[in-house]
């Protein structure tokens, strides 16, 4: 449930570790939200190793360690990758929790002078205390606007929301399969 991963990320970082409500805490916010699901998705990678190639490398003589670092995990891989990436997928499109931390604000065409500035680290670190906003959100808003440069943003952004998604989607599936024949 997204709405109490909100709530928890509201708790701990905006409320306990004073990061406002900011783009800091709602990154924080995802990967907490992610972390379950990215962990469940490696643990049955790793159940799904058959046994008996580990029990074969600890027969050879190797130690538990090696064994589940030789053979386990690179089998194992594929499946956590894909887990990993379908997670990162699901965080793209998450509103729910980033609501809570308020991921509702309007943004401006011009983010300002400290977003993306790499080449002033204290600046970019100053971004990302500033207020942001969820793509779902925006691209609400910019709907709801009757001025036509507005319905064409909407578009746009509806548009990459869904190419990002569909591409770690596909990335996902590419990289099972190519682990899947090797």
């Amino acid at each position: 449930p997204s709405i109490i991963y909100g709530i928890l990320g509201l708790t701990i970082f905006v409320r306990f570790a004073g990061m406002d409500r900011s783009l800091l805490a709602g990154g924080f916010t995802l990967a907490l939200m992610i972390i379950p699901m990215t962990v469940i998705a490696s643990q049955e990678a790793i159940r799904q190793v058959p046994p008996s190639l580990r029990d074969g490398a600890l027969a050879l003589g190797a130690t538990r360690w090696q064994a589940v670092r030789y053979n386990v995990l690179p089998n194992a891989v594929p499946g956590i990758m894909t887990g990993t990436i379908l997670s990162i997928s699901r965080a793209i499109g998450e509103t729910a929790a980033l609501l809570m931390i308020g991921g509702f604000t309007f943004i401006r065409f011009d983010p300002g002078p400290n977003f993306a500035d790499f080449a002033d680290p204290a600046g970019f670190l100053a971004g990302l205390n500033e207020s942001f906003t969820v793509i779902p959100i925006q691209i609400y808003a910019w709907s709801i606007d009757s001025r036509r440069e507005f319905q064409a943003n909407a578009a746009a952004a509806i548009i990459v929301l869904m190419v990002g998604v569909m591409a770690l989607n596909l990335l996902a599936a590419v990289i099972r399969e190519r682990f899947r024949r090797t």
